[in-house]
């Protein structure tokens, strides 16, 4: 029996050890950690139970590889993150470079379909040179296993995917249909076809960081969700997003509670909309101030800042925050921030996720590039994703609400639960300049300020809207923090459901 224990005891060690010290030490050099110590920073301690430990590799269809090294390239299991239950895999560059082989992919696989019919988040940790060629087309149908599954998980169990390595061809296309991404900077990259290929396609010469480094994805091609310096603030950063984000869809709420009494009423917020209504603030300021513990998580930082996204706790509960950013493009809604705003309040409609709408919107950017590149279609995204959510909806309008754009920022009109205006606001069909000018374009010039100022005293105020009932109140901003935790309290229990349907057809 002694010599029978010592040889499962010996199996274990060596599978442990994935590709030995010498590919671990190559691993280190790159400044990336290994399989299993990802997996260790990102779980609880001592929590982590692997599935799949002594699986190896049974075909090979050309050349030849070492089939006595056990794990096949990636680690899975399941544990716990701040005692949240998750399933996680870890790809091991260590075997055979992470590549993704028949049993690989089956590995992973089998943990997607328990993390669905368990009910629970599902991490991807990719770091792969891509498909096995060794394997010819298995790799390339291990790969398509993996990506039913994400979509039949999509809306089911948050997917979660960090780029700590190489992600090229057709591994990105699985963390691209996950719910969020993660990358490590100078030490991660995503691209279809890389820098030698792109070269001799196009003749551009780029290397691999320019061309899918984390960088380019976390502020032009908005691929990447999340960006820090190193895999390790990556990982860390993980755990935290968990803690906001439910198990499942048939999770209710995401509670953390605090011995901590937050202020209700925030008196500084009076002053936050200056004056001069053509000078900008920081939407973050208000974001922060309604926020327990001043506590938001952004997602999307660097790209389309023209609006901001994230998670933040109001009375310990998770409310998704979507805001204008005056800062930025003075707030207008363009291609890019449609997109953003439209795929995050999908995730939050998902995973019965309330959601919070601060509006300071003048309306759609204006230009030729943005029409010729379908201003119309990405800007409807937004529309039907407020549209079609079931969840609770609070708005506070703070100060601009123009034209179309202020119906797509979750009005009353798209079944808004509660909406909400300062008395800063302004909501109205345009401008008060540029209404006047197109109402009474045949009044002489000296006429015209009477004109505007009489247009701006009768419909840039938020109390023609608040009269038709297309807005519930009229707050004062220090009173903000107060009233939206009231909203959301009685707004708790809220049920409504669609027509039923196999599927909508969003505008993609």
């Amino acid at each position: 029996m002694t010599e029978i224990n010592k040889k499962l005891t010996n199996l274990l060690s060596k599978a442990q050890k994935g590709g030995g010290n010498q590919r671990v030490i190559a691993q280190y050099k790159k400044g990336k950690l290994t399989a299993r110590e990802r997996i260790n920073i990102l779980l609880d301690d001592n929590s982590f139970e692997e599935i799949g430990m002594l699986v190896k590799s049974k075909r090979v269809e050309v050349g030849n590889i070492d089939k006595n090294i056990y794990g096949d390239g990636v680690v899975t299991g399941y544990g716990t993150i701040n005692g949240n239950n998750v399933m996680v895999y870890s790809q091991d560059f260590t075997v055979y470079g992470g590549s993704l082989g028949e049993e690989h992919a089956n590995k992973i696989c089998r943990i997607m379909d328990m993390a669905i019919k368990n009910g629970m988040p599902i991490i991807g940790l990719n770091d792969s040179g891509g498909a096995r060629i060794q394997e010819g087309v298995s790799s390339l149908g291990g790969y398509a296993e993996v990506f039913q599954r994400n979509v039949l998980a999509s809306g089911v169990i948050p997917q979660i995917s960090a780029i700590l390595g190489p992600c090229a061809g057709g591994a990105v296309y699985s963390p691209a249909i996950t719910d969020f991404i993660f990358m490590s900077d100078r030490s991660s990259y995503m691209f279809v076809t890389g820098p030698e290929v792109v070269k001799t396609v196009t003749h551009e010469e780029v290397n691999s960081e320019y061309l899918g480094g984390a960088s380019t994805h976390a502020k032009k091609s908005g691929v990447a969700d999340f960006v820090f310096d190193n895999e390790i603030i990556v990982l860390q950063q993980i755990r935290r997003l968990i803690d906001f984000l439910p198990n499942s869809n048939q999770s209710k709420f995401k509670i953390k509670k605090s011995d901590v009494v937050f202020n209700k009423t925030i008196p500084s917020l009076n002053s936050l909309v200056p004056r001069d209504k053509s000078k900008p603030y920081d939407m973050r300021d208000l974001v922060l101030k309604l926020a327990d513990s001043e506590d938001f998580f952004e997602v999307q930082k660097d790209y389309a800042s023209n609006i901001i996204i994230g998670f933040l706790r109001i009375d310990g509960y998770t409310v998704g925050l979507v805001g204008n950013q005056p800062i930025n493009l003075a707030g207008c809604l363009d291609i890019n921030s449609s997109r953003k705003a439209a795929r995050f309040v999908r995730f939050c409609d998902c995973f019965n996720i309330p959601i919070l709408t601060l509006v300071d919107v003048p309306g759609f950017l204006p230009g030729t590039d943005q029409e010729f590149n379908g201003i119309i279609k990405h800007g409807a995204k937004l529309l039907f994703a407020y549209a079609e959510a079931t969840v609770p909806k609070v708005t506070v309008i703070t100060r601009k609400a123009y034209g179309g754009a202020y119906d797509v920022m979750s009005s009353k009109h798209l079944r808004g639960d509660i909406n909400y205006a300062w008395p800063t606001a302004e909501i109205a069909v345009m401008g008060a300049e540029g209404a006047a000018k197109i109402i009474f374009k045949k009044v002489k010039e000296n006429h015209l300020k009477d004109k505007i100022d009489n247009y701006e005293k009768n419909f840039s105020n938020p109390y023609v809207a608040a009269s038709r009932g297309y807005i519930d109140e009229v707050i004062l901003p220090s009173k903000t923090r107060l009233k939206v935790s009231n909203a959301f309290r009685v707004l708790r229990e809220k049920k409504l459901k669609n027509p039923w349907k196999k599927h909508d057809n969003i505008p993609l």
